[in-house]
């Protein structure tokens, strides 16, 4: 009889096939399903979704990798840290053990002494029964001592004095110790000349000035009244060394330097020259070897020994002052020596009248802001990997080269996205640069006191591509981007060029540390001169008077 099988209604139903035939009969069937299967041709765009799952995982291991390489850094890092403060923390130890054992001994000496110098003391007392006193055969009285009510005697009241002699003793000790360093500190290090900025008010006696103050009151914005912002210095004690600059190869600045040195010793002034310059005069006249130097590439510590700076040439000497100094600079002096000069108020024929005015003071000045660059190289882990940062008076700029390619540069302001530089660079400038470089490129003459950057294009492939004057307080970073068909390249204040290759990257902010330079009569009125008399600004023929006139 044929097996039965239940249906889902519980009826009966006879099945057709014996045990076993029915599932190699199945199995047979899911091959052939398999095999049309394998052999249907692959839905379309499958290959593309397993080339870009592959390039996922690629990723996610490359990241798995990163992540585990920095995991090991970190620990490689920590444990180095670890061991040096174990050795910093031993070392620490043994300086300690070292110390007591010290104090200790001398304890033991100071008691000694103390015991033996006891037996002088009287002791003295007073009327009213008050604590006695313990005067010495000098008559000099030592500390009071509590009178012991209760044992009364006479071997506390010593310990007890003893103990106060000898804090008293050790405490003197400390002091005199502390006086002494700072008299070796006093005689190795010469005081340096002090000065106070100020702002200068016309037309008022007062130094006061009303600050730039912006106030919110009843719904109204307002600003305070403005007065002059000129700075001036006024010296509080009087300048004792004065660093001269030259412009090179000029028979007339060294005639004028060698008179200039020998004017400043008879004022009882330490004068100090480039290398080259001293070995000059030296071999002009060996009179001059009072003249101080210092060796070449030595001039990490020369702020600290110079309290006005003379420069004899143009901007480019001036230039070339604000680079010797890459943290404060002292107030230079600038004499117009040069062809062309936007910061050389002064004139070589009075420089007698014009220094002994300074020396004295108060004096205008006009502090210069300067630019802090950073190269940052593609193969930098992070922005903090930079190169050495350089300081510029005038301007960095970024161009192309001899390359025939146009420049391409990302720029970004504070880590906005600013634009694309397409032409042949860009030139990131200082207020008091506004007049050199950028000028020339079509950008605006600002006002040297005017806090900015000016972001000016050089020749841009673009006719609205206009120059900018950004805030002080921002940070560029300009970006040689990856398809970049050739190099870039850097220059700051004319000189000092570097290559940026793609992936390399410039940050520029304000530095803090400005040039102060003197005025001949102040910041503004010089700025005007400069420009009237330098590059002859809106100078024309006046237009006559004998034409038609209105009715």
């Amino acid at each position: 009889m044929a097996p039965e099988s239940f249906n889902s209604n519980g009826n009966a139903s006879n099945l057709p096939y014996e045990n076993g035939f029915h599932d190699s009969l199945s199995i047979l069937n899911s091959e052939k399903a398999v095999k049309e299967l394998v052999e249907q041709p692959l839905v379309e765009g499958i290959e593309d979704h397993l080339v870009e799952f592959s390039e996922a995982m690629r990723t996610v291991g490359k990241a798995l990798r990163r992540a585990a390489e920095g995991k090991a850094s970190a620990q490689a890092e920590a444990s180095e840290w670890k061991r040096k403060y174990e050795l910093e923390r031993q070392k620490n130890l043994q300086l300690e053990n070292k110390v007591l054992t010290s104090v200790e001994l001398y304890n033991n000496d100071t008691e000694k002494k103390i015991e033996n110098s006891v037996p002088h003391l009287e002791p003295m007392l007073e009327t009213n029964e008050q604590p006695p006193i313990y005067r010495g055969k000098n008559g000099i009285y030592s500390h009071e001592v509590l009178w012991d009510k209760e044992q009364n005697s006479y071997s506390n009241a010593c310990s007890k004095l003893i103990r106060k002699v000898q804090i008293q003793f050790v405490y003197k000790h400390i002091i005199f110790k502390f006086k002494w360093v700072y008299l070796i500190l006093n005689n190795l290090y010469l005081p340096q000349a002090s000065f106070k900025l100020h702002w200068s008010c016309k037309g008022e006696k007062n130094d006061q000035h009303k600050h730039d103050v912006v106030s919110f009151e009843k719904g109204n914005i307002t600003t305070a009244e403005r007065s002059s912002k000129q700075i001036c210095l006024k010296w509080e004690s009087p300048p004792q060394t004065v660093l001269i600059l030259t412009k090179p190869n000029s028979v007339s600045v060294k005639v004028i330097c060698a008179e200039m040195v020998r004017w400043l010793r008879e004022k009882k002034l330490n004068i100090y020259v480039e290398p080259q310059v001293r070995t000059e005069l030296l071999t002009d006249s060996s009179c001059y070897n009072f003249v101080q130097t210092w060796k070449d590439g030595d001039v990490s510590l020369l702020h600290e020994k110079v309290d006005l700076v003379v420069t004899l040439g143009g901007d480019g000497t001036v230039l070339w002052a604000a680079s010797l100094f890459k943290g404060p600079v002292p107030p230079i002096v600038p004499f117009s020596l040069g062809s062309l000069g936007f910061m050389t108020p002064f004139h070589s024929e009075q420089y007698r009248e014009c220094l002994k005015s300074i020396l004295q003071g108060p004096i205008s000045i006009t502090l210069r802001h300067r630019l802090q660059c950073h190269v940052i190289r593609d193969a930098a882990k992070n922005e903090y990997e930079t190169e050495e940062p350089i300081l510029v008076l005038n301007e960095v700029t970024i161009d192309r080269g001899i390359s025939s390619f146009l420049t391409n540069l990302e720029c970004y302001c504070d880590s906005s996205f600013v634009t694309c530089v397409q032409g042949d660079g860009l030139i990131l400038s200082t207020t008091s640069g506004s007049t050199a470089y950028s000028l020339a490129a079509g950008g605006s003459m600002v006002h040297p006191q005017v806090p900015g950057i000016l972001f000016t294009p050089i020749c841009p492939h673009s006719l609205s591509f206009r120059p900018l004057i950004l805030p002080e307080y921002v940070t560029l970073r300009i970006q040689v981007p990856f398809n970049s068909r050739g190099h870039a390249w850097a220059s700051f204040d004319g000189k000092d060029r570097k290559q940026l290759a793609p992936g390399d990257a410039l940050l520029c902010s304000m530095s803090v540390w400005p040039v102060p330079t003197a005025c001949s009569e102040d910041s503004t009125n010089d700025f005007l001169h400069s420009i009237h008399n330098g590059l002859h600004w809106n100078k024309r023929k006046t237009q006559s008077f004998d034409g038609p006139l209105e009715p």
